[in-house]
C-alpha cells in the first residue's frame, strides 16, 4: 500500500511511504495519511473477532533519507497497555536486522480527543537509509515458522532425552508439536508447559525456548531435572493465530484460553488435543515412568 498526501496526483517518488503486512505474523488494516509527515495506522481485528486490536507488525519502504514521520497507532481496543508504563515498539531494518526497542522519549500513550478519547500510542522515527526496508512491531515477533526451525534444529542433535511428536493439527492444518524431555529412569513426576495460546504475547515463546535449552542441557541441575521429572511442553497452543497476525484469538476468532472446559475437537482442535493429552496422563496411574501418586503440574507462560 503506498500512502500518498492528502490532494496528490502526480508520479510517485521517493518519501511517498509504501506500507505492507502481507507476510507471517503481519498486521496492519489501514494507513491514512494526515500530513506530509504523519500517519494514523489502524490495526486489523483478530481474524472473526472485532473485539480485539493490539498486535501491530508492518513493513514501511520507499523511504527518503533523513525523513522524519509520526506514526500513530489509533485504534487499540485496550485500555490498559505496558506502553503505559514505559514499554515502546520494536524496529529493525534489512541493513540491521537485530530487533531494537525505539527510545522511549520518542513514544507516546495517551487519550487523543481526535479519536474519540480512545487511548492512541504515537512515535517517532526517522528514517536514515534509503534501500532499506523498514519493520515495525508491537512487540519482538517470534513466528511460527521460527518454531518450526528451531524444533528441526533440535530434533537433528539426536538427544536420547528429547522427544518431540505431532499432538494434533490446527484448524488450518498447521502442526501442534509436543516435546518430551526426561532420562530413561523410572518413577518419576510430571510437569506440562503450554505456551502461546495468546499470539501476541510472543514474549512466552522466548521464556520458553529458553526453558527447552536448558533442560535439554548438560547444565547440572538440568540433568537432575531429566532424571526427576517428565517435562511434557507444547511450545505454541495457537499456531493459526500466530501465522495470522492476531493478538488473543484463533483463526475461528475465539479466545482459546477461555475453552478449557469443553473444547471442540473441530472448533478448537490444539486445546482439545492438549487437553485429551492431560486427562490421559491424569487417568494414567499404571505407567511406568509415572509415580501413582503424583500430581501433574500444569504452567501457562502466556505472558
Amino acid at each position: 500500500l503506498m500512502v500518498t498526501p492528502t490532494g496528490y496526483t502526480g508520479v510517485s517518488r521517493k518519501s511517498h511511504l509504501v506500507f505492507d503486512a502481507c507476510f507471517e505474523s503481519g498486521n496492519l488494516g489501514r494507513v491514512d495519511c494526515i500530513s506530509e509527515f504523519e500517519f494514523d495506522l489502524f490495526i486489523r481485528p483478530d481474524t472473526c473477532n472485532p473485539r480485539f486490536r493490539v498486535w501491530f507488525n508492518f513493513t514501511v519502504e520507499n523511504v527518503q533519507e533523513t525523513q522524519r514521520v509520526i506514526f500513530n497507532i489509533v485504534n487499540f481496543s485496550k485500555t490498559k497497555s505496558l506502553y503505559r508504563d514505559g514499554m515502546s515498539p520494536v524496529v529493525k531494518s534489512t541493513s540491521r536486522p537485530k530487533w531494537q526497542r525505539l527510545p522511549a522519549k520518542n513514544v507516546y500513550y495517551y487519550r487523543c480527543p481526535d479519536h474519540r478519547r480512545n487511548y492512541v500510542m504515537s512515535f517517532a522515527f526517522c528514517f536514515d537509509r534509503e534501500d532499506d526496508v523498514y519493520q515495525f512491531a508491537y512487540c519482538y515477533p517470534y513466528t511460527y515458522t521460527r518454531l518450526q526451525h528451531y524444533l528441526d534444529s533440535l530434533e537433528r542433535r539426536n538427544l536420547d532425552y528429547l522427544q518431540r511428536e505431532q499432538l494434533g493439527l490446527s484448524v488450518q492444518q498447521r502442526r501442534l508439536d509436543l516435546l518430551t524431555i526426561t532420562s530413561p529412569e523410572k518413577q518419576k513426576k510430571l510437569v506440562v508447559l503450554t505456551a502461546r495460546v495468546h499470539p501476541g504475547e510472543s514474549p512466552a515463546s522466548f521464556i520458553c525456548q529458553g526453558v527447552i535449552d536448558f533442560l535439554v542441557s548438560q547444565h547440572p541441575v538440568a540433568v537432575i531435572l531429566r532424571d526427576h521429572v517428565i517435562f511434557k511442553i507444547v511450545p505454541m497452543l495457537n499456531p493459526d493465530g500466530v501465522y495470522l497476525g492476531n493478538y488473543r484469538c484463533s483463526l475461528m476468532g475465539f479466545d482459546l484460553n477461555r475453552h478449557w472446559q469443553e473444547p471442540s475437537p473441530w472448533v478448537h482442535p490444539t486445546l482439545h488435543a492438549v487437553k485429551q493429552l492431560i486427562v490421559q496422563l491424569s487417568q494414567d496411574a499404571v505407567s511406568p515412568n509415572l509415580q501413582p501418586a503424583s500430581k501433574i503440574c500444569i504452567t501457562h507462560f502466556i505472558q
